[in-house]
């Protein structure tokens, strides 16, 4: 043998011994480490889906179930599937107006509706969105919710009623129609007498201009103006309104009004179920707020927009400008109806104390600063005068 050879067969025994050294070692670590785990050293293991049942104060045609759809979507999608979140539309756990009571006992998890649809529980609730908030358009109102003390004072109002909820308030609305006649309305004393569907405390507006008031939910509108029960009804915008039927029962809408200026959706949870969930989803949830309250706004520019034209074009309605004296009126109307909403519950008037000196700001600031649009569409749009003729 020579002293290649040799030098090679004492390397080979070398790492041999090296390597039944190394497997040595990882079996015996493997070992201590799975001891380690059966004595209560922590495992890595896969989070558990959790799921939560929701409803909506919607049906399932109108595009507001649709967005609390695109909102659980989110969720569920951001989370990575660790929360799934399930919406059923209005009526099948409750009806509409039962959504508040139903997620405060947790026979839902969370639900998706308005503010004002819990208005008989507390009056109060008409300040986020049934009014005309000082001037305040649907973003301002939820820049004051969230920087102006409207996120404690709702905290503190849902606190007063025993309501077991955590809220968020989001997707601002559009100014909402007058409603859908039976013909125009061109003054005051048109409304006297209707049978007429609005909710919050627009009740006590339309109640002092003399309309007979009846708050129903979205879907039990149309079908009562087809049978009669009601004359004229209020809902919210041009894509709910069509897909819910209302051209087939009137086809004259009035826009622009002050009973619904400034609206936003709710988001809401069970405070227990909320509370149990863990930082990093919490902190999801509240970012997935805030994102679909942006897409909810660009997706009701797209779609309210063509479902207006479309009305016209296809459906043969009529729309008409509310006439000045009465969007006044209404003003005046409100001011009363508030004066003794104060005088009754403190807490709507520490409400909207703080909403109209937020507003006397904030309102300022947008008038002195927005271009109105109007000269710019007409540039572009507006029918152009005929040349003149020379002569």
């Amino acid at each position: 043998m020579n002293k290649k050879t040799s030098k090679s067969k004492s390397a080979g025994s070398k790492n041999s011994a090296r390597a039944m050294s190394r497997r040595k070692f990882l079996t015996a670590t493997a070992a201590s480490v799975g001891g380690a785990a059966a004595i209560g050293f922590p495992a890595i293991v896969k989070a558990q889906v959790k799921s939560m049942r929701w409803q909506s104060t919607w049906p399932a045609k109108d595009i507001f179930h649709e967005y609390a759809l695109d909102f659980a979507k989110k969720v569920n999608d951001m989370t990575g599937g660790e929360l799934k979140i399930e919406v059923l539309p209005a009526g099948a756990v409750v009806p509409a107006f039962g959504l508040l009571d139903a997620v405060s006992k947790g026979t839902l998890d969370g639900g998706h509706g308005v503010l004002v649809y819990h208005y008989g529980k507390q009056n109060a609730l008409a300040l986020w969105g049934s009014g005309p908030a000082f001037g305040m358009d649907a973003n301002m109102l939820l820049a004051w919710h969230k920087y102006g003390g409207g996120k404690e004072l709702l905290e503190k109002l849902y606190k007063s009623i025993g309501a077991n909820v955590v809220s968020f308030p989001y997707g601002p609305m559009p100014t909402q129609p007058l409603g859908w006649f039976k013909k125009p309305v061109t003054k005051a004393q048109d409304l006297k007498g209707l049978k007429f569907r609005t909710v919050g405390i627009s009740i006590d507006v339309f109640t002092a201009l003399g309309a007979a008031v009846n708050a129903l939910p979205g879907g039990e509108i149309v079908p009562a103006m087809d049978r009669g029960l009601l004359d004229a009804a209020e809902f919210n915008n041009a894509s709910s309104d069509r897909l819910l039927g209302f051209p087939d029962v009137s086809k004259v809408c009035m826009l622009q009004s002050y009973h619904q200026n400034a609206e936003q959706f709710e988001i809401m949870f069970n405070k227990d179920k909320y509370n149990a969930l863990p930082a990093n989803i919490k902190a999801i949830i509240e970012n997935a707020v805030e994102a679909a309250s942006a897409d909810m706004s660009w997706k009701a520019v797209d779609r309210y927009s063509r479902d207006y034209m479309e009305m016209q074009t296809k459906q043969g309605v009529k729309f008409y400008k509310t006439p000045d004296a009465i969007l006044q009126t209404q003003l005046t109307g409100y001011d009363a109806a508030a004066a003794k909403r104060t005088t009754d519950n403190p807490l709507f008037k520490e409400i909207a104390d703080s909403q109209k000196a937020f507003a006397e700001r904030a309102v300022r600031w947008d008038l002195d600063t927005n271009v109105n649009r109007r000269m710019a569409y007409n540039h572009y749009f507006g029918k152009k005068a005929a040349p003149k003729k020379k002569g």
